[in-house]
């Protein structure tokens, strides 16, 4: 795949081609301790390898949460970068879980840390706040367009603190959450076979009918797993915009290493689950 293809379309084709799970590499003490790790930089590199090695040749996607990097200074974003790159390699997309958010120049640095081709953390895809203001990502956006990656923006988010700011209703009547989803519908305009800007949007959130979930960009949901939500519940979500959801299941599988091969018969369970959803089956 050429890097300047569209991120949208790398996307469309590894989700058909694999099914659209994405794995997060979430590496946090606790689960460290659970594969009977230290917390430190050799546990984090062991986990964090073995669960590239385990489904990166198998999934659409993988989210590594780079605060669980971070916390170990540069010697952690060191793992960090061999970690993407690794799974890169392997075919899977990777989408940086950054959440990162700020203006002018700021912003550019961002992009450039996690969407410029050159970087060490180059990534696919990266996780960014519009609560600057939606224009506030047009570093992001432009730079996201130059290279063929792309961005999933914080729409409608999973966590109980949420919608004190995702559900406000501005003057115009519409709900601060829509109109990031409008943003995101206008940047997507006319891309096929999938736009490159998509929307956080929680697969726990319950009833979303009064919000336009079809931007022409993919939907990343986490929650399904151990947050509560399942495969079957995609539907009833995201209606007719669950064949662009991009589910996001991160402690269902992790919990089941160090063991290599219990890692993929979970992601490939969750995979297949969530094929068999999007089918109809």
């Amino acid at each position: 795949m050429s890097p300047l293809e569209p991120f949208g379309a790398r996307l469309r084709r590894v989700m058909d081609e694999r099914g659209p799970l994405c794995v997060g590499v979430d590496p946090h003490a606790s689960l460290l301790t659970e594969w009977g790790l230290n917390d430190d930089v050799a546990g984090l590199e062991r986990f964090s390898r073995t669960v590239v090695e385990a489904v990166a040749d198998r999934v659409a996607v993988m989210k590594p949460q780079s605060a669980f990097f971070e916390r170990f200074g540069s010697r952690g974003i060191a793992v960090l970068e061999r970690v993407v790159e690794e799974a890169r390699a392997a075919g899977t997309l990777v989408v940086m879980d950054a959440k990162r958010g700020d203006i002018g120049s700021t912003m550019a640095g961002y992009a450039e840390a996690f969407l410029s081709k050159d970087a060490p953390l180059f990534s696919d895809a990266l996780t960014v706040s519009p609560y600057l203001g939606y224009g506030s990502l047009s570093p992001a956006v432009a730079l996201a367009r130059e290279t063929g990656a792309g961005l999933f923006v914080l729409a409608l988010t999973s966590n109980p603190e949420g919608p004190e700011v995702q559900h406000a209703v501005r003057a115009d009547g519409r709900t601060v959450g829509a109109t990031v989803l409008a943003h995101l519908a206008a940047e997507n305009a006319g891309e096929e076979p999938l736009g490159s800007f998509g929307a956080v949007v929680g697969a726990t959130v319950g009833d979303l009918s009064s919000y336009d979930l079809d931007i022409n960009g993919p939907l990343l949901a986490p929650g399904v797993g151990a947050q509560g939500a399942t495969a079957a519940d995609l539907p009833a979500v995201f209606g007719a915009s669950v064949r662009n959801v991009v589910p996001n299941v991160s402690r269902g599988v992790l919990r089941h290493g160090p063991d290599v091969g219990a890692l993929r018969a979970a992601a490939d369970r969750f995979a297949g689950e969530i094929r068999d959803v999007v089918a109809g089956r």
